[in-house]
């Protein structure tokens, strides 16, 4: 299974930079061992039974064979769980936020801390350039540094807004204090990123399991940044087999972009796209919204009575020991179920939580890059998101934030970044750069449609943390209609989801605001659903 040399052409802007900072000491013949404990006699099998260190070189080679044949055989079959033990942390420095959306957080299996555009100013310069020359260059840099100082001039803009929201909300504090400088900037500078361009770099801790990292490597030539991919992953693979050489026996060649079922679809649907295909999508998936940010779409017919009959089945109890509202109650209310308020979610490891994954729902939903950047953290939550050039046309597309509406010169600088935008991506177009690199200069605030399903025990946790005041705000108002809907069809269910300082309250879990110093100066504890409204 030995890989096939790739020369891939690099960014003008340099490769992803990439170091291996803590691994599995042999992941290898680590995933050897634990495939042999499953059939072993003696007990726990190690690395070094597998190995041959310290053993003649005749029985050395031996143990080795046999190492190697275990192994092959074993991924062959598809007995990969072998390779979830072993994990690998990267930091993870110029790659861009198109690149970690479409790619590295668009599944369940990894773990990322990754820089806050949200908190930490973007300077200039810090984007990723693709291989353009000439023309398409000069245009593509031209976008994309007039999108930073768009933000940069936004900033400033929304700030004396951003501040008088602040105090508003805060009464008590005095507006002449410096102390609140950070925290107004910071409001500020979250809705301004808005006009960023999804090019711009990021850097961050990534850790995977080794099978996740052979499913990238295996999967990294698709859509949406086929090229930023194949040299992000290359250089996560190169680092891990100078790390382990015999990892490279489990590395298979990447699956090519042509070879994927999007892209034969995505060519037969090419005259369709001629015709017009993504605006009539985009006016018939919004119509479908009913003027909601989310829509909920379908839900198990009787949810309600089958979850309080799986909490009777966990007890052992008849309806008439146990009602569905008790049932319902046990599980979801707060003083019942006090580990709904904790800062450690135990759900999944407790009999009684594990009773709402029987419950589920199904939202379309509509979000700028960004805010879904943040919705596709919650991995449990999962989402069919979609080949983003294909929802796309020349007309400007976006999510405007409340804040920017606000302030008629915070409105005509949004305008002309979004102008500045969509305007620079038909421009490349028409130079004949292709998709994938032409959508590097959307902006952040570049809608987004998909459709995303949840269980109640992932959704519960999803809806109680952003419906804290301080979650963003697109993902905040997604939230608050989905609690609003799932009220509405299951009541008994809905009645039980609010803030996480509700749910605290409710508990008897002090203090009721978990965000100490960030506290979002709204007693929410005390509001109910149709009361949250903010605008910072």
């Amino acid at each position: 299974m030995a890989r096939t040399a790739r020369n891939l052409i690099p960014f003008l802007s340099g490769p992803p930079l990439v170091h291996l900072e803590n691994a599995f000491v042999r992941p290898y013949e680590n995933a050897v061992a634990t495939a042999r404990t499953c059939y072993s006699s003696s007990g726990v099998l190690r690395v070094e039974d597998v190995s041959g260190d310290g053993l003649p070189e005749e029985k050395r080679k031996k143990k080795a064979e046999q190492r190697d044949r275990i192994a092959q055989s074993t991924y062959r079959a598809g007995h990969h769980t072998t390779l979830q033990h072993a994990h690998f942390q990267f930091t993870i420095d110029q790659v861009s936020r198109h690149c970690i959306w479409s790619f590295l957080h668009s599944h369940p299996f990894y773990n990322s801390e990754q820089v806050s555009q949200r908190y930490v100013t973007v300077k200039p310069g810090h984007y990723a350039i693709p291989p353009l020359e000439g023309a398409a260059l000069a245009v593509y840099r031209e976008t994309c540094d007039g999108l930073v100082g768009d933000y940069q001039r936004l900033t400033e803009v929304l700030t004396p807004v951003a501040s008088a929201e602040y105090f508003r909300r805060f009464k008590a504090r005095r507006p002449e204090d410096p102390k609140w400088r950070s925290s107004i900037q910071k409001k500020a500078q979250e809705v301004a990123r808005y006009v960023l361009p999804v090019a711009i770099h990021a850097y961050l801790y990534h850790t995977v399991s080794a099978l996740t990292l052979l499913r990238y490597h295996r999967a990294c030539d698709q859509f949406d940044t086929p090229l930023e991919q194949r040299l992000l992953v290359d250089a996560m693979v190169a680092a891990v087999l100078r790390h382990d050489p015999l990892f490279e026996q489990v590395v298979e060649d990447p699956l090519a972009l042509e070879e994927t079922p999007e892209w034969r679809a995505f060519r037969s649907f090419a005259g369709a796209r001629e015709n017009g295909a993504a605006a009539e999508f985009r006016r018939e998936f919004d119509a479908s919204l009913e003027g909601r940010t989310s829509k909920l779409v379908a839900w198990k017919h009787g949810q309600e009575a089958l979850l309080a009959a799986s909490v009777r089945e966990v007890f052992g109890l008849p309806r008439a020991a146990l009602s569905d509202d008790a049932a319902i109650r046990l599980a979801l209310a707060p003083d019942q179920n006090p580990l709904l308020g904790q800062s450690l979610k135990v759900g999944m490891h407790t009999k009684l939580s594990r009773c709402l994954q029987h419950v589920s729902y199904t939202f379309r939903k509509k979000l700028s890059h960004t805010a879904d950047s943040q919705d596709q953290r919650h991995r449990m939550v999962p989402a069919s998101r979609p080949i983003l050039s294909t929802q796309l046309s020349d007309e400007p597309d976006f999510i405007t934030p409340a804040l920017v509406r606000m302030e008629p010169r915070a409105e005509q600088i949004y305008g002309e970044a979004m102008t500045r935008a969509f305007d620079g991506r038909a421009r490349l177009r028409r130079l004949g750069v292709s998709a994938e690199f032409a959508d590097y200069v959307l902006p952040n605030a570049v809608a987004i449609r998909f459709t995303e399903s949840g269980d109640l025990l992932s959704l519960h946790h999803k809806l109680v943390a952003r419906l804290c005041y301080n979650a963003q705000e697109e993902i905040f108002a997604a939230s608050l209609d989905e609690a609003q809907q799932i009220a509405a069809v299951d009541p008994r269910i809905g009645a039980q989801l609010g803030a996480p300082c509700l749910l605290r309250m409710q508990g008897g879990v002090t203090p009721y605001c978990p965000e100490g110093d960030r506290y979002c100066g709204v007693p929410v504890w005390k509001l109910a659903l149709e009361q949250y409204e903010r605008t910072i």
